[in-house]
């Protein structure tokens, strides 16, 4: 059984920052790929970034600049460092470990007040 512990979430005014750690323990971790997905109440779910296990990354276009994913892998641990957070940020968080056998965190709420 993978778990997946997630931490980091909170409520934020406009312009500040925040970051989501989520462990993944009792995994193989390095060769993982990481993913942050994100959903706001009423739409669906959308990929935010990707690590590979070679470390290389992918954002979507509205957190470009704004958004870093990064990984420790001897903490078994992906972080997200969200920067310059906007209202329209606001949305649960998951973080997501492999691509072909999927398992997920249970999500933690971030919420920018403008």
């Amino acid at each position: 059984q993978v778990q997946l512990v997630e931490s980091g979430g909170g409520l934020v005014q406009a312009g500040g920052s925040l970051r989501l750690s989520c462990a993944a323990p009792g995994v193989l971790f390095s060769a993982a790929t990481m993913r942050w997905y994100r959903q706001a109440a009423g739409k669906q779910r959308e990929l935010v970034a990707t690590i590979t296990g070679d470390k290389s990354t992918n954002y979507t276009d509205s957190v470009k600049g704004r958004f870093t994913i990064s990984r420790d892998n001897a903490k078994k641990t992906v972080y997200l460092q969200m920067n310059s957070l906007k209202p329209e940020d606001t949305a649960v968080y998951f973080c997501s470990l492999g691509v072909v056998n999927v398992y997920w965190s249970q999500g933690t709420q971030v919420t920018v007040s403008s």
